[in-house]
C-alpha cells in the first residue's frame, strides 16, 4: 500500500484561493484583450502601432489586476458589518460603502470601503483604508517616490512633463513642489547627501587624464523668498457649487540661504552636493559643520574654491571651516562695488 501524501487544510484553502483569483484575473485580462482588439489598427499594424496601442491601454490592464487582487485578498474587510471604536470601544455599524479613487504606478484603483462613525467619540474611520496602508489624498506612496526622484533631479516644470509622459500620471509642478516638501521636511543635510564613495566617484572621473586636481566650487548664497504662513496650509472648509472666498492672509518675505558644491569640468560642472532652506545662517553654518564632520567631500584630492558675495556672515563660516580654501568675490557683486567706489569718488557722469 503507498504512503498517501497529507494535505492541510490551510494548504487546501490557500490553492482554493489562489485558484479562485486566477480565474478572476483571467476575466479582467479578457476584458483588456477586447478592449486592446478593438483599438489595434485594422490589417497589419507595424510594430510602432503595436506598441503605441499597448502603450496607450497597460494601465487599464495594470490596474485592473491590482483592483481585482485587493478586492479578493481582502473581501471580509470590505463586508465588515460592525467594529469596535479605536477610542471607546463602542459598537459601530458600517456605512457606505464609501467609493474611492486612489492613483498608483499602476494606474488608478477604485476602492469600495465600509465607513465607520463614533457619534460619542465624532469620529469617524475607513478600516480597509488602515489594512491596505492607503495614504491620505489621491496619489499614493509610489507616485510620490517617483514624483520626488524627478524633482530632485529637473526643475518641478520639467519633472511634471517627464512624470506624464513617462507613466501616464498627471502631478501639477505645484503638486511635485508640495510632495517634495513634504517628504524633506525633517531631513539633515547628511541624509539627502551623496556618500563619500559616490562623491570620490565623480571627482574621479573629472580628475581622469588630467595633471592637476579637479576644483571643487562652494557656492553660499543667500534671497529673499515670499511664503505663506502656516495658518493659511491646508484645506478650508466649504460648500460644494459655491465660490471660494479670497484669502485673507498676506504672504511674508522669508530669507532663504543654502550652499551647493560642485566640480569644473571644462564647459560644464558636475554636482556634487546642495542644501537649501528657509533658514538662519546659523543653521546654515552647522548644515557645512555636519559635511565638514562626516568627511564627506575629499578635500585632499580637489582644489576647494568657495564662491559668494561680500556678505560678512558668508565668509565667517568658510573662514571657520574651510581656510585652506580659495576665496573668490563673484563677478556682478564685484562689478556693482566697483562701481558704487568709483561713483562715489568720481561723482555722476
Amino acid at each position: 500500500m503507498g504512503c498517501a501524501e497529507v494535505i492541510s487544510l490551510d494548504q487546501v484553502r490557500a490553492r482554493k484561493h489562489w485558484t479562485t483569483l486566477r480565474q478572476r484575473l483571467h476575466e479582467r485580462f479578457d476584458q483588456w484583450l477586447d478592449q486592446l482588439e478593438s483599438a489595434l489598427p485594422e490589417g497589419a499594424p507595424t510594430l510602432g502601432q503595436v506598441s503605441e496601442t499597448v502603450w496607450t491601454l497597460r494601465q487599464q490592464l495594470t490596474s485592473g489586476v491590482a483592483e481585482t487582487i485587493v478586492q479578493h485578498t481582502h473581501q471580509e474587510e470590505q463586508h465588515r458589518p460592525h467594529m469596535p471604536c479605536p477610542t471607546c470601544a463602542r459598537r459601530l455599524t458600517a456605512r457606505g460603502p464609501v467609493h474611492r479613487c486612489v492613483e498608483t504606478m499602476v494606474g488608478t484603483i477604485e476602492l469600495e470601503r465600509p465607513y465607520f462613525y463614533c457619534l460619542g467619540c465624532r469620529e469617524g474611520t475607513y478600516p480597509l483604508d488602515e489594512v491596505l496602508d492607503v495614504s491620505a489624498g489621491r496619489i499614493q506612496r509610489d507616485v510620490q517616490q517617483a514624483a520626488v526622484d524627478l524633482a530632485t533631479e529637473v526643475p518641478y516644470e520639467t519633472a511634471s512633463t517627464l512624470l506624464s509622459r513617462l507613466s501616464g500620471i498627471t502631478v501639477s509642478s505645484e503638486r511635485m513642489h508640495t510632495i517634495t516638501h513634504q517628504v524633506a521636511e525633517g531631513l539633515s543635510v547628511l541624509e539627502v547627501a551623496p556618500s563619500r564613495e559616490e562623491i570620490e566617484r565623480r571627482v574621479r572621473q573629472v580628475a581622469a587624464g588630467r595633471f592637476r586636481r579637479p576644483v571643487l566650487v562652494l557656492g553660499i548664497d543667500g534671497a529673499y523668498v515670499p511664503s505663506r504662513p502656516e495658518s493659511a496650509r491646508g484645506r478650508r472648509p466649504g460648500q460644494a457649487r459655491h465660490r471660494a472666498r479670497r484669502a485673507r492672509w498676506r504672504h511674508e518675505w522669508r530669507e532663504a540661504k543654502g550652499f551647493r558644491f560642485y566640480l569644473l569640468d571644462g564647459e560644464r560642472i558636475v554636482h556634487v552636493l546642495s542644501w537649501h532652506q528657509v533658514q538662519t545662517e546659523e543653521e546654515l553654518g552647522e548644515a557645512l559643520q555636519q559635511v565638514k564632520d562626516a568627511g564627506v567631500i575629499p578635500e585632499e584630492t580637489v582644489r576647494l574654491c568657495v564662491i559668494g558675495d561680500g556678505a560678512e556672515w558668508i565668509w565667517k563660516h568658510v573662514q571657520a571651516l574651510f581656510p585652506q580654501a580659495c576665496q573668490v568675490l563673484d563677478y556682478y557683486h564685484c562689478a556693482e562695488y566697483l562701481h558704487k567706489v568709483a561713483k562715489a569718488q568720481y561723482g555722476d557722469p
